[in-house]
């Protein structure tokens, strides 16, 4: 049995109350060694998921409690234990930070066939935790909003350069 993980970056947004939701996994792309997970392969996903820092499974921060496939992927609801947990509120701050910015899953490939180029494309898995980590695998998922800093600073980036280019004027 070869228990695997994969690593990608996240559309992730997480509330004062720990609640985090979070697109898992992508699909009609693959990560950076090729894997490419259809649609379907999470359909037998059993919740609550353990969320686990950095697939440490001494770092239990919460639990995911909701899983959707959608057209755009995977998408996970849960929530971190910040009332309840110390390392659940230093990780839900560094994700308000942008430090931490990916989830990655932990799975066992049920069923997967090679890929032209390299990877798999895997039909068929067993989910078993989803992590929060701070160096994703998946290229092209990234964080899309967050109730934190981030909206802020990319926000005060913005105005800077509209005022530089006024400024040019």
């Amino acid at each position: 049995m070869t228990i695997e993980h994969a690593f990608f970056e996240t559309k992730m947004l997480a509330n004062d109350d720990g609640t985090i939701t979070g697109m898992a996994w992508p699909f009609a792309t693959p990560d950076r060694v090729g894997d490419w997970i259809e649609k379907g392969a999470f359909s037998k996903a059993n919740l609550p998921l353990p969320m686990l820092f950095a697939h440490d499974q001494q770092e239990p921060l919460g639990a995911w409690t909701g899983a959707k496939e959608t057209d755009e992927g995977l998408e996970l609801t849960g929530k971190l234990l910040v009332g309840e947990v110390n390392r659940a509120r230093e990780v839900s701050a560094l994700i308000k930070a942008g430090a931490i910015r990916g989830l990655s899953i932990g799975f066992i490939t049920k069923k997967a066939s090679p890929r032209a180029g390299g990877g798999r494309t895997i039909t068929d898995l067993e989910l078993f935790e989803a992590s929060l980590v701070s160096v994703p695998m998946h290229q092209g998922a990234q964080i899309r909003s967050a109730k934190s800093g981030i909206e802020a600073l990319q926000l005060a980036e913005a105005i800077n350069r509209a005022a530089a280019q006024f400024a040019k004027r």
